[in-house]
């Protein structure tokens, strides 16, 4: 399954910090922005009220209760002053006044909206909402903010009452209108807002920086601890970490080194462990050699009077015999594993023929008549004959004991490889055993205690040949049966580097 792709840890630390950033100044701008905006607003507004309801109450006492147009424009004029304009109405109960303009009653004539691009010398009707019209016909001063093609607006509406002494307060049916601009706020307001995004941008500026360092310093220490780990699989166990403060990336360093250490050690007393094992098996196979000599012959000679002993006398002899053989070529196996284990084994290359170097190792072991030979001729390499030997014998030894007939040997070659195929027809090995085929010692099926060979042979095979810088591999055939493929340079001593 394909791991998903996912941010580094730098990228990672530069987003959270810019995220919080932005999040948090615009938590904190946003916030400024509408109380400072609102506070603008109200104070433009109570100015506004403020202002007119000075000037309109200088009018008092009016000049008639029933005023006429004129009047009318008179009081309109008196509650505004050079920022705003204004517009008075009079209004009697469901009648309009005489000579009053059809704009001036509510409800009558379509509404009309103020000119685009300049300021209006008076309020008209389009520019009142019905709302306000209804909240100043019901005694109380009200305001509304609206926007125009030319900017936003502040439209404030009060009516005139008539306070007479032991009377109630009554409404006299006029209404005066003021409209202000809030241009000059709204400039304000969008000076805060542009404010407000700049301290946005260098917050975040100042978060990228921020997240940057941060980045550096944690980033440093993991990419110190990534290059020692990889180096510490490499085998490089004396890799450490410096040390660096008392944080937690300094007890990571620190477990590491600790950790490195142990493993150094352990490592060290395996090694050491191992050499003995090598060295031990090495003298001991060397001691073994004298002793199984004399006994090589003592069976030599009870061999060829078995025949002449009684029955229980001449099988022991024979046991014997075969058994010294036997443990002759373990103690030989594990002579030459011990040279391949210390690194003395060396090649005596001579330019042989292949062919006839397969048909000599068959011949000499008697197995040219149940092998099967595919061998082009002239085909010629610089070998290890006596080692080619080793191999190929092992593997057509395991073709004829393990596998089933026919078996066979056939030959391939290019300019610069060899390529021997050993294959039986038997039923072929198990896909459990096919990596442990060329272990030491490894045997296939744990009830066979006992085998005939030493359990060493293949890994010998497999020495051979990468000591010649070529492979020994195996396969299961389609159609049954195993497949050793033994791949040679043909020039093993002008070969650079690994086969392909």
């Amino acid at each position: 399954m394909t791991p998903r792709p996912s941010l580094g840890l730098r990228a990672r630390l530069l987003f959270a910090f810019a995220l919080l950033c932005v999040v948090t100044a615009a938590a904190v701008a946003g916030g400024s922005y509408v109380q400072a905006r609102n506070a603008i607003l109200q104070r433009a507004q109570d100015a506004a009220v403020l202002a007119m309801t000075s000037r309109l109450q200088a009018l008092y006492p009016l000049q008639s209760a029933t005023p006429n147009q004129t009047q009318l424009n008179e009081i309109a004029t008196a509650a505004t002053d050079q920022d705003c304009c204004g517009v008075a109405f009079y209004r009697e109960m469901h009648s309009p006044v005489a000579g009053a303009p059809p704009d001036a009653v509510p409800g009558a004539g379509p509404p009309r909206r103020l000119r685009p691009g300049s300021k209006p010398s008076a309020v008209d009707l389009g520019a009142i909402s019905p709302e306000l019209r209804r909240e100043v016909a019901g005694g109380r001063t009200a305001w509304q903010r609206v926007v125009l093609r030319d900017g936003p607006w502040l439209i404030v509406g009060t009516p005139l009452l008539i306070a007479e002494r032991g009377q109630a307060t009554r409404a006299s049916g006029i209404e005066v209108y003021v409209a202000r601009s809030l241009a000059a706020e709204q400039l304000s307001i969008d000076e805060l807002a542009l404010s407000a995004w700049a301290t946005g941008g260098a917050a975040l500026a100042f978060a990228v920086v921020l997240a940057l360092l941060a980045s550096r310093g944690v980033l440093g220490p993991v990419r110190e601890l990534g290059r020692a780990a990889r180096l510490l699989g490499e085998g490089e166990l004396r890799t450490r970490i410096a040390v660096r403060g008392s944080d937690e990336l300094a007890d990571v360093a620190r477990t590491f080194n600790n950790t490195a250490a142990e493993l150094e050690r352990h490592v060290e007393q395996l090694r050491e462990m191992e050499a003995d094992a090598r060295r031990f098996v090495a003298d001991v196979s060397h001691e073994l050699r004298t002793p199984l000599a004399a006994l090589a012959a003592v069976a030599d000679v009870l061999d060829e009077e078995a025949a002449e002993l009684p029955e229980p006398a001449g099988r022991a002899a024979r046991l014997v015999s075969q058994e010294t053989l036997n443990l002759t070529g373990l103690v030989n196996d594990l002579i030459e594993i011990s040279r391949f284990d210390s690194g003395v084994a060396a090649l005596t290359l001579n330019e042989v023929d292949v062919a006839e170097l397969v048909r000599a190792t068959l011949r000499a072991r008697g197995w040219s008549e149940p092998v099967r030979t595919e061998l082009p001729p002239a085909v010629t390499a610089r070998l290890d004959p006596r080692r080619v030997d080793v191999i190929l014998a092992n593997l057509v030894g395991n073709a004829l004991r393990h596998g089933e007939p026919p078996v066979s040997v056939r030959l391939s070659a290019d300019p610069h490889w060899i390529a021997l195929e050993v294959r039986d027809h038997g039923p072929g090995l198990k896909e459990a055993v096919l990596p442990h085929v060329f272990d030491r010692f490894y045997k296939a099926s744990a009830a066979r205690a006992r085998s005939e060979g030493s359990g060493l042979g293949l890994a010998i095979a497999r020495e051979n040949a990468r000591l010649h810088r070529g492979d020994l591999t195996v396969t299961n055939a389609s159609d049954g049966g195993a497949i050793f493929t033994l791949r040679l340079p043909r020039r093993a001593d002008d070969l650079d580097g690994d086969p392909e």
